[in-house]
Order: C-alpha cells, then structure tokens, then sequence
C-alpha cells in the first residue's frame, strides 16, 4: 500500500493505493460509508488490485476524520449531504488526486461507493466528472439542489428493493432524474435484501442494515463485468 495526499479549502486528505506497478493500469476510486474510510474500502481497493485495477480507497471527511457511533457518523455526514456544492469540490478534488496516484493510467478512472459514498459516486456523475463509470452499492439516492450534467460516466446501482433508505419510490425518482439528464445508467436490484448488503458486519434490521451474502456476490460480478465494459 501506499498514501497520497491532498487539500482542499486548506484541509488535508488522504487516499490508501493498492496495486501501484511501473506499468500504468485503471485506477478505481473506492468512497467510503458514513463512518468515514476504514478497513472496509481498504480491503476493497485490495480486492480491485487482485484484479487487475488501481484500487484508490479515498477519503471525503479529512484526514483522521471518522465516526464511531451513529450519531458521531451523522455529525459527519449531514453537513456534506446539506451542502453538496462543497461535498462536489470534495469529491472532484479526490478524483484528480486519484488520477495522478502511483500506477494509475489517467485516462482510464472509475469510482465506486458504499452508502454515503454511493451518493458520492452518483453525485460525481451528476457533475460530469471526467471519470468512465461509476458504481453505487446500496448508495443513497437523495437529489441535490444545484444543476446536474449530463454525466459523461456510465452509472451502475447496485441496490436492494427492501432498503429503508432509498425506498422503491426513491428508486423510480432516482430512474426519471437519470432519463433526464440522458445517461447511461443501470440499476440491478436485489429482492428482499437491506441496505448495507456488501458489508459482513451490518447485522441491525431494525435500523435497517443486513448483510446478504447472495446479494453481496451478485453484486461484485456486476461490477466486476461493468469495470471491464467502461475499461475496454
């Protein structure tokens, strides 16, 4: 693994890269849940590696910046969500430092997100960011309030129907928004399943969160099968 580093608006962040070389490779930008980056998306962006990708687990609340509780989690999260003007300069600043990382090809760049980092990723489409695809696992479908543009990336959603926080409705909105923009956009929905299904500890169905191994597998295949589509 190695580190790099950046700033935006005089504060610091930081990205783990996975699976750097001499030969220039795509790089895949990993967004993290509402606790922040953790061992989670390290594993991810080690799991890319394992495939032939750049796997840049990057970070939106700063360095050193994370939650441990709900409510520490919600701290964090909810002002960027209230203001997604500064969450965007975030996630565009992430991106270009992505882009000249060790190993990394710039003009091959994807970026994929868990939860928060879902919207993230959606979000960096909606601001047509120079980026080839994105991928939202159980990500958050919530609008934003600035115009979008056409997204120049490919989207893929990887979504369970029973999720508490991206409701069927939220779905369908979420459909009619990227018609609208003309995007090219995918969702693979999963019956039965919660939100957090990728991750092995969310266990709480009560608040909604479960992993589901089925639709956890299913879900890194296609993704697996849209990187080597917006790669090819």
């Amino acid at each position: 693994m190695e580190r790099i580093t950046w700033e935006v608006e005089g504060q610091p962040f930081d990205a783990v890269v996975c699976g750097a070389g001499a030969e220039k490779r795509p790089g895949v930008v990993v967004f993290h849940a509402w606790r922040g980056r953790t061992e989670f998306e390290e594993r991810f962006a080690e799991d890319l590696a394992t495939l032939g990708y750049v796997g840049i687990a990057s970070d939106v609340y700063g360095v050193g910046r994370r939650g441990t509780t709900r409510e520490e989690n919600t701290l964090l999260m909810t002002p960027l969500m209230e203001d997604r003007a500064r969450l965007e300069r975030r996630l565009l600043a992430a991106v270009e430092a992505a882009r000249s990382a060790p190993g990394v090809d710039p003009a091959r760049l994807a970026a994929v997100g868990f939860c928060f980092g879902g919207l993230c990723v959606l979000d960096l489409a909606r601001a047509g960011a120079d980026l080839l695809g994105v991928v939202a696992f159980h990500g958050l479908f919530t609008p934003r309030e600035q115009p979008s543009r056409t997204p120049r990336a490919k989207i893929l959603a990887l979504h369970g129907y029973a999720d508490p926080m991206a409701t069927p409705d939220a779905l369908v909105a979420f459909g009619n928004e990227m018609e609208a923009l003309g995007a090219d956009w995918q969702v693979h929905v999963y019956g039965g399943t919660l939100h957090a299904f990728t991750n092995p500890e969310a266990n709480d169905p009560k608040f909604g969160t479960v992993y589901d191994a089925r639709a956890d597998a299913r879900a890194r295949r296609a993704m697996k099968d849209f990187l080597s589509e917006v790669f090819a």
